[in-house]
């Protein structure tokens, strides 16, 4: 068996505020300390592994011979979204926020996508995605409309009952706004927003996808994929890469179907990337402002590190991250946090010790690339 690497992006696993935190609107947040003044965050084999020896991390015990490497990384790129934060994991750095509607979408836009799609729009205003099919389900449900919203990120989502829009057609419905969404428009994700239920008690389905723009450059995954090594996806890596990249992908529905199809993997003779993103901390805790939720999630993760340490092979390297935070406990706005990230890597190949703060994602991208022997991009710098 050859060198395997598996990336987990702990989706939102923010550890204290950026340098640049106030002007996003976000100083003084941090998910890691929300989370750890819950009576359900327990994080053992995080510790070993020196998540509390982090630079800045001032929350839980620290260990005294930490077996990971590990280091603070402070994004570069021009926002705090999922899209970007992920492109600058893979090496790309935006210098430019993706665009943003905080007054709803233009007319130029929903014109096209009613045409195109045939039904009429409702709500386009940023909303929060339990509140707006509270809101607008029954309308929805009655007229066949679809429930089009966004929020501070650049994201255009569409809202729509199971029964009144079949998933495929939903999808569809995705790809039409997906095309529509280009140039000055081109937000980073066109998101499905699937749900069910009856009046008054409307509930999203784990049938979600995304449809990002294409990377504007060739990332990490292209760049392991042309030196013949094996790139999969878990989760949602492949919407947010478009696909591009990687040679076999699968959906998860949350948090523990995503370990355990890594688990699956592990178990496969490959050389090369399982790049796993684990999305409950945000979508169902962070954005919900659910400390304890979040909590537990985490723990949840922390007692399955014992089984996927004992599936590293010899050659293999465990590595931990985030995009960008979520602090559940700040109560300003439901959105995404601008704040550092952990980035943690285990195995026998991974020098232990602290790497102090990084001023940039791609660190993580030229960690791998150098571990693979694959040229790296312009940006960042391997830790080992």
């Amino acid at each position: 068996m050859g060198k395997r690497v598996f990336l987990f992006v702990l989706d939102s696993f923010g550890i204290g505020n950026a340098p640049d935190a106030e002007a996003f609107g976000d100083a003084g947040t941090n998910t890691i300390l929300a989370c750890s003044k819950s009576q359900y965050f327990d994080l053992p084999n995080m510790k070993k592994l020196g998540l509390f020896n982090i630079d800045g991390v001032d929350c839980g015990e620290k260990e005294s011979a930490p077996v990971g490497a590990f280091a603070r990384l402070t994004e570069k790129s021009a926002g705090k979204d999922t899209t970007i934060g992920h492109w600058e994991i893979a090496g790309l750095v935006s210098e430019s926020p993706l665009p943003t509607y905080p007054q709803g979408f233009p007319e130029e836009v929903l014109d096209e996508f009613r045409k195109r799609t045939g039904r009429g729009v409702l709500c386009n205003l940023p909303y929060s995605g339990t509140q707006v099919i509270a809101d607008y389900g029954d309308e929805h449900v009655k007229t066949g409309d679809l429930i089009v919203y966004t929020s501070a990120d650049s994201v255009f989502q569409i809202a729509a009952h199971e029964d009144v829009v079949p998933l495929e057609q939903l999808y569809e419905y995705c790809h039409i706004a997906r095309e529509i969404l280009q140039g000055r428009h081109g937000v980073g994700r066109v998101i499905a927003r699937p749900f069910v239920g009856t009046s008054g008690n409307y509930t999203r389905t784990p049938h979600r996808h995304d449809y990002s723009l294409l990377p504007p450059a060739p990332t990490m995954l292209d760049r392991l994929r042309d030196a013949g090594k094996t790139v999969i996806a878990v989760g949602k890596i492949h919407d947010i890469f478009a696909g591009v990249g990687m040679d076999e992908f699968v959906f998860t529905e949350n948090n523990a179907d995503g370990i355990e199809k890594t688990l699956g993997y592990m178990d496969k003779d490959f050389e090369g990337l399982c790049f796993i993103n684990l999305v409950d901390y945000d979508m169902l805790y962070g954005h919900r402002r659910d400390v304890d939720g979040y909590a537990k999630a985490l723990t949840y993760f922390d007692q399955k590190l014992p089984e996927i340490f004992g599936k590293l092979g010899p050659d293999d390297l465990l590595m931990m991250t985030a995009d960008h935070g979520c602090d559940p406990s700040y109560t300003k706005t439901t959105d995404h946090t601008r704040e550092r990230v952990p980035y943690i890597v285990f195995g026998k190949n991974a020098p232990a010790g602290n790497y102090g703060t990084r001023d940039t994602f791609a660190d993580i991208a030229a960690t791998v690339l150098k571990y693979f022997d694959v040229q790296q991009g312009e940006n960042g710098t391997a830790l080992f």
